[in-house]
Formats: C-alpha cells, structure tokens, sequence
C-alpha cells in the first residue's frame, strides 16, 4: 500500500469564551485562574482508508468538513492526536498553487528554487523546465518578476511545476479549474496521464463529475467524520440526496 491510514483524529485548539475586557483578564491571572477555558475541536475523527500505487481517492464534503486537513496530513504538515498514517514514497502538493514563489524573482528563478526545495537536483530541474514554461503558457514572461505576474499565470506555474517534477503521491486541492477552459483541458489530461504513470492521487473538490472523472474511490467527510466511503458513483449519491 501507497497510503494506509487507520482512525486518524486530528484536532486543534480553540477557546469557547473570550475574556471581554483586560482587567478581566488580570483579575482571573492575579487570582490564579486562567483567562478562559481551552477546549479542542476535532477536524478528523476515526478516519480510515487504503490506496494502492494507481489509485485515486476522491474526497467529497462541505467547506469545513476537513478535506484540507487530511491532505495536510497525508503531507505530514500535521501529525495525527490519534491512529496512525503511513505514505510510502514522494509526495508532491497541489494545495495552494504559487503560495511559495518568491515575488521579486522571475519564474524561471522560482521554477528552480522549488525544485531545489521539493528535493531535486538542478541537473533533474534542466531535464524538465522547457516543458514546464510551455505547459504554464508562459514563454514571454518566464523571466520577469512573479509580482507581476496575475493570479491566474501564478496558477498555471504553480500547477506546472508541481506535475512536471515528478512525486509518486499527488495530493490536489480544488486546482483543476485553474485557467481558461483550454488550460483546464490540459490540466484533467496531464492527470490523467500521471495516473496511467502509476502515480498514486489523493484529489479534493467539489466538483462531482471530477470526482467521477478521475477517482477509483470517493470518501465523504462530514464535520471531520467519514459518511461514507466507496465507488464515486455510490458515495456521490448519498453526498447529493442524504438520508
């Protein structure tokens, strides 16, 4: 197995009441109490699943569910408070495209300072950046500053690097609506052509027919919880007309 992941809990902490005034506050410190009381909100519970090299697991929800979360966590962004998570091999992230570029230097620059930080040699980065520049359709401004660049254009890069530097584990995060229409085409084909690469994918989005589209398998997350779990095609229906 690819990734195992057996009652993962994970949980981060939270204050139910705010102290409304700073001499409140000091008067409970002098008193040896403190300010308010910490509580824990429980963004995972008692999450299970398996995937194989090859397979693709689509993960469905409402915002707030706790989708992000477990791709951070299949990422070791966060460690599980309960179970246990095993990811065998590379992993490569499609979580917030562009969210590490360096502004003031051009995209070729940043092309190579991600690279060098996703583990790679500057020799492997040469292999691939011309393919990288023509897939982000961005020939004319690859060595101008990021900053100038539009959301969009800082997008594409960021999706073109992440699949053109080759990672066995793609964990994606509602980036498949990047661009243009024609850029989107492009973005589901090269997908598709990782997943016949026996890349494993772990995709997130709200968009049901990508979940058909792509997934062997789809997981429903409610509040943290799992609400059922199987073929997209089983697990879609419940999602749409809940019982």
């Amino acid at each position: 197995m690819i990734i195992y992941a057996q009652d993962v809990a994970v949980k981060f902490p939270w204050r139910k009441e705010r102290s409304r005034t700073l001499r409140r506050t000091l008067m409970q410190m002098l008193n040896g109490r403190t300010p308010s009381q910490k509580q824990w909100f429980w963004a995972l519970r008692g999450v299970s699943f398996s995937l194989n090299e090859g397979e693709v697991l689509g993960v469905i929800g409402r915002n707030g569910s706790g989708k992000t979360t477990l791709l951070r966590t299949i990422a070791g962004i966060y460690s599980p408070d309960e179970g246990a998570i095993c990811v065998q091999g590379t992993v490569s992230t499609l979580l917030s495209l562009g969210a590490g570029f360096q502004p003031a230097l051009s995209g070729l620059e940043n092309i190579y300072i991600n690279g060098v930080l996703m583990g790679f040699s500057e020799r492997e980065i040469d292999e691939v950046v011309e393919k990288i520049v023509e897939f982000a359709e961005l020939e004319q401004f690859i060595d101008s500053p990021v900053k100038t660049y539009s959301s969009g254009m800082i997008a594409r890069l960021g999706f073109a690097i992440a699949v053109h530097l080759r990672r066995d584990i793609m964990l994606i995060d509602e980036v498949l609506g990047v661009g243009d229409v024609k850029f989107r085409q492009k973005s589901q084909e090269k997908i598709r052509e990782m997943m016949t690469e026996g890349r494993t994918v772990v995709l997130v989005s709200h968009n049901m027919e990508s979940i058909r589209q792509f997934a062997t398998q789809a997981l429903w997350l409610d509040r943290g919880l799992v609400r059922a779990q199987g073929t997209p095609d089983e697990v879609i229906q419940q999602y749409l007309n809940p019982q």
